[in-house]
């Protein structure tokens, strides 16, 4: 391990307790609480829900993993890192990089196209449907009779996937990151 200094235990706890909590928020925004809303409210509200809260989530997000990257980064210079530790110290970097283009660009670019997708949908009657199968023939005429809507769509599935991607990569950045700190108690 290398160190130039070791850490307080204070130190140590206050790493594990970021990274838990950002992989416990990552795990339970990303998979559980989309899965539910989805299920039980209606195309627009689960949208509502979404832009409402991604905005604080990808703020936090960015937030602990600069924390996390920050006190890996003291306790780990660089000049002394082994194979192990410098993967460890890019998937830091990467789950903090994948963050902040949430934070700053996916996420309010989509969030934007997807409030100009809702107005065309509510002019055809649209969006109020629970499930998002719903009424699907009813989206596909009008994604075919209307080219802004396509358009919309179109950009609103690019930004949607692209922060999707991001959000998946920070996950399993958090995810190995923890399984390393798990296996390696006695560092950080």
């Amino acid at each position: 391990m290398a160190t130039e200094g070791d850490p307080t235990d204070l130190v140590k706890v206050l790493h594990l307790l970021v990274l838990s909590f950002t992989w416990g928020m990552q795990l339970w925004v990303s998979f559980i609480a989309g899965f539910a809303l989805v299920l039980q409210v209606s195309r627009h509200t689960f949208g509502l829900v979404q832009s409402k809260l991604f905005p604080p989530y990808f703020y936090c997000l960015l937030g602990s993993n600069f924390i996390s990257l920050t006190v890996y980064a003291v306790y780990h210079p660089r000049e002394l890192l082994d194979t192990h530790e410098a993967v460890q110290m890019l998937l830091y970097f990467v789950a903090l990089i994948t963050a902040a283009l949430n934070t700053l660009w996916f996420g309010p670019a989509a969030t934007e196209v997807m409030l100009q997708m809702w107005e065309v949908e509510k002019e055809h009657g649209l969006g109020q449907q629970v499930g998002l199968g719903a009424q699907k023939e009813e989206y596909t005429k009008l994604r075919e009779k209307d080219p802004k809507y396509r358009q919309y769509k179109k950009v609103f599935g690019r930004f949607h996937g692209l922060s999707a991607l991001c959000n998946l990569s920070g996950f399993i950045c958090a995810t190995v990151n923890l399984v390393y700190t798990a296996l390696n108690l006695n560092t950080i």
